[in-house]
């Protein structure tokens, strides 16, 4: 048995016995660390109820070309039930952040709604003027340059053209019906506050740092429609 294989199985005892102290000397030593913290964190992200021992015993196998306990057959079917139980897990997970996001979002907008200086519009995009300009509206084929800040419910900032301090410039019509919509109803100079519900924002899916069925807060300040000003 060679050293590699003997170091393979003095792992898998060490840690079943959670007392595995690795020596970091030698450049193959050091390389084999960081292999196995490679392999630890995806475990961790993906598999955490993965069996060691399993592993370790497949680990010291396959490297010296002996014949597994499982066929290639076998472990694809393994895997792929593994993978559509992952799957399921997550939807339900994901569906039910989602269901909580709704029903916290619905609530907020009906009493959001009765606020002093909140209008409603016939979509159901919620919005306040903080700053009214006397400038062109934009159409939805324009092109505008704002400043914003993106923040969910709980107050979280997922986005702000304001921490990168530079302004961001899109089409209107690339963007999500609630921004589609509200910066229209905006003079250039203008800073408003909109309540996207999630139909007019990223909706069941979510997007990103985004959770599924969430209810946005964005505050816009309309620079410029640079359609215009060519």
């Amino acid at each position: 048995m060679n050293s590699i294989k003997w170091g393979l199985v003095l792992a898998s005892v060490f840690l079943s016995l959670n007392a595995w102290s690795a020596e970091l000397k030698t450049e193959q030593q050091k390389l084999g660390y960081i292999i196995g913290m490679d392999i630890g964190k995806s475990l961790r992200e993906q598999a955490s109820d993965v069996d060691l021992d399993a592993l370790m015993e497949a680990i010291v196998t396959t490297f010296n070309g002996e014949t597994p306990k499982m066929t290639p057959e076998e472990a694809a079917d393994v895997r792929k039930a593994y993978v559509e139980k992952r799957h399921k897990e997550q939807a339900a997970e994901k569906a039910k952040i989602g269901s909580k996001n709704l029903a916290d979002g619905q609530k907020f907008l009906a009493e959001n709604q009765k606020k002093a200086g909140v209008k409603t519009t016939a979509s159901g995009l919620q919005y306040e003027v903080i700053k009214m300009g006397d400038g062109p509206k934009p159409k939805a084929t324009d092109t505008v340059k704002v400043n914003y800040r993106g923040t969910l419910l709980d107050g979280t900032e997922f986005d702000s053209s304001y921490a990168r301090k530079e302004p961001i410039s899109f089409a209107l019509d690339r963007v999500i019906p609630g921004w589609t919509e509200g910066v229209q109803l905006m003079p250039v100079g203008s800073k408003f506050k909109f309540y996207v519900k999630p139909e007019l924002a990223y909706g069941e899916n979510g997007g990103g740092p985004i959770p599924p069925n969430s209810t946005l807060i964005f505050e816009v300040e309309l620079l410029g429609i640079e359609d215009a000003e060519k």
